[in-house]
């Protein structure tokens, strides 16, 4: 062992906190201290008797009627292999996780007898709602805000061109699609 060991340990601490300081003072040079007159973030205090109602805000998918005229069928297929991990999209496809979507766009809402639907979607078969182009791309955007409870965990599709090239190809998977608007 060194004799002068403990003396290197403690002149290296030394200089660390020697360093340390004069960094200190060099920013503080650097970047002095403001007093500000009022404080950069203004908030207001609440007496507690009335709490105000917290504003929600939600993302509303943008209509894609007028998108679906130029929509690009090929693309949406490329974009459909996110869906065949769950979904089938042939005449007389097998249901996986999700139902086979084969006609879907017209049909009425969670009509598949041989599917089991989640609660939340089996209510809709009762509520005469039909999967138009509309409905999709809101269910589309985002599935687990357009109907809370539902067992889909696709997290959605944010951009609307790419809602509309997947429903344009997923029209076309029909024996007779249905009509552009």
């Amino acid at each position: 062992m060194d004799d002068l060991r403990f003396n290197k340990i403690a002149a290296g601490f030394l200089c660390a906190g020697l360093v340390l300081m004069i960094s200190i003072k060099v920013s503080e040079f650097l970047l002095p201290h403001q007093d500000l007159a009022t404080h950069p973030y203004p908030f207001v205090a609440v007496d507690g008797t009335a709490a105000a109602a917290p504003v929600a805000v939600v993302a509303v998918a943008e209509p894609i009627s007028t998108l679906l005229a130029t929509a690009d069928s090929a693309r949406g297929e490329k974009l459909s292999r996110k869906c065949t991990a769950c979904h089938t999209f042939n005449a007389g496809g097998q249901n996986k996780v999700g139902p086979n979507l084969y006609g879907i766009v017209g049909l009425a809402q969670a009509q598949n007898a041989d599917f089991k639907y989640s609660k939340a979607m089996a209510a809709l078969a009762d509520s005469d709602g039909v999967w138009d182009f509309e409905t999709l791309n809101a269910y589309l955007f985002k599935p687990k805000t357009w109907l809370p409870g539902t067992k889909m965990n696709f997290i959605g599709l944010p951009k609307t061109q790419d809602r509309a090239d997947l429903i344009a190809w997923i029209r076309q998977q029909a024996d007779s699609p249905v009509s552009l608007p």
